[in-house]
């Protein structure tokens, strides 16, 4: 278990670099989306399924999905 733990740490420090730098907004979204799931992981392995569950929640899925339909919009204000 002690890897699992340094590889989670890892991916989150690669997905936080990786969002400052992808010029694609709709890819830069999407690994935001990964990175929120990936501290879904990390909190349920601190136990703290409350706070999990919260970031799968507001985290993976309202955030992404606002950011997704503010794209939508940009693209339509753009045409």
């Amino acid at each position: 278990m002690h890897y699992f733990n340094i590889i989670v740490l890892l991916s989150l420090i690669v997905f936080s670099i990786a969002i400052s730098f992808i010029k694609n907004l709709f890819s830069t979204v999407i690994v935001f989306m990964i990175y929120s799931l990936m501290m879904t992981v990390v909190w349920q392995q601190l136990n703290s399924p409350d706070l999990a569950i919260t970031e799968a929640a507001v985290g993976a899925g309202i955030t992404s999905f606002l950011f997704i339909a503010a794209l939508k919009k940009i693209k339509e204000v753009k045409k």
